[in-house]
């Protein structure tokens, strides 16, 4: 009997020591658990700086992010043909030359006037109530229009293919802006043009010019024209239209009183130069182009600009704009570097003309077919 108590007793002794270590190691196990959670709780929290440096560089991202941004901005352009369409082309790649890239960071309202300054106006108050971030205007009637109503809304404008900015009262005579807008010129090399014409017709001894008389572009261009026009042994033919349904009777009177024309960057001449050039074609007469793209289309030469690479100038300058590395204000309008030669060897052709070679030997591109 005392043998099985003694039993019965080492039993629950055993029982008891075994449940205490079981309890132990659970205790253990819940603590070591709780301790790696706290760890691990501890590696993924961003790590303490002193005087909340964390907090500070996650904010100085996020700036930074908000500065480079995305943009809006309205592009308003006055006519439709190649010259301006250059333009805008050349504007959109110096802008994503600065890394604002159209689809990407870059929104874009483009709108065309059609050169009818009314619509001009409409694009520009349009542009105005869509908060753009920037207005660019080609040709000079469009970025009168816009800057007549950014200049009540603070939306900085960049102006391209504008022939004289002072005169359009876009710039002062020093260059400087009047406001927050700035831009590119596309004067022509007037005097270069006038040796060119000479080289090529030795003979000539009349100039025909065809303009828009609310244009004021064309009009400083023409005075510039008849300036330098009598050194090379010319006289000047004018004739001025009010809108592109003038231009055909327009091509019929002038053609009879010229040896050739020479064509200005005139946006509703331009706009309507197939109709001028099969008229002078039918006469044998030759036209002479103020840009690459009239020499393509048809113009017999031109000591002219390539306005893609003029655009891609004006693209540099809104960039600037739009990071915030310059105001408009801040920058004097620029002009192209220098004008080269194009010329068009179908159109020699047809008209019985040899190029000088010394014109054609520095030409910046010639053209062996007329574009349609």
């Amino acid at each position: 009997m005392k043998k099985s108590i003694s039993l019965l007793l080492a039993a629950a002794v055993s029982a008891a020591l075994i449940s205490g270590c079981s309890s132990s190691a659970a205790e253990n196990t819940q603590s070591g658990s709780a301790d790696s959670q706290t760890s691990a709780a501890a590696d993924s929290a961003p790590s303490e700086t002193p005087d909340g440096e964390a907090e500070s560089g996650s904010a100085s991202a996020e700036s930074e992010q908000t500065a480079e941004g995305s943009y809006t901005i309205g592009i308003g352009q006055f006519a439709e043909h190649g010259s301006l369409d250059n333009c805008r082309q050349g504007f959109l790649e110096g802008l994503a030359a600065a890394g604002i890239v159209e689809g990407e960071n870059l929104t874009v309202l483009y709108e065309n006037a059609q050169t009818d300054g009314g619509t001009a106006s409409q694009i520009a108050t349009n542009f105005a109530g869509k908060g753009v971030d920037l207005m660019c205007g080609i040709a000079t009637p469009m970025a009168q229009a816009e800057y007549s109503v950014a200049m009540k809304s603070g939306i900085p404008v960049i102006f391209t293919a504008v022939t004289d900015p002072v005169a359009a009262e876009l710039a002062n005579a020093d260059g400087t802006p009047v406001g927050e807008i700035t831009g590119t010129s596309d004067e022509l090399p007037v005097k270069a043009q006038l040796e060119m014409i000479r080289a090529i017709l030795p003979d000539a001894k009349t100039i025909g010019i065809m303009y828009t008389t609310s244009e004021v572009n064309s009009e400083s261009t023409i005075a510039q024209y008849k300036e330098l026009a009598p050194e090379y042994g010319f006289a000047i033919v004018e004739t001025g239209i009010s809108s592109a349904a003038d231009v055909s009777l327009a091509a019929d009177s002038i053609l009879t009183k010229v040896d050739c024309m020479t064509n200005l960057t005139d946006n509703t001449v331009v706009a309507s130069l197939p109709v001028i050039l099969e008229k002078a074609s039918a006469k044998n007469i030759p036209v002479f182009g103020s840009e690459i793209e009239q020499v393509r289309i048809g113009c017999l030469a031109a000591m002219g600009l390539d306005y893609v690479a003029l655009g891609q100038q004006t693209g540099a300058m809104a960039a600037k704009v739009l990071k915030g590395e310059a105001k408009a204000s801040e920058m004097n309008y620029e002009t192209i570097a220098e004008a080269a030669f194009y010329g068009n060897t179908q159109v020699a052709e047809n008209l019985g003309i040899t190029f000088p070679e010394e014109l054609t030997s520095n030409a910046a591109e010639m053209f062996s077919e007329i574009a349609q």
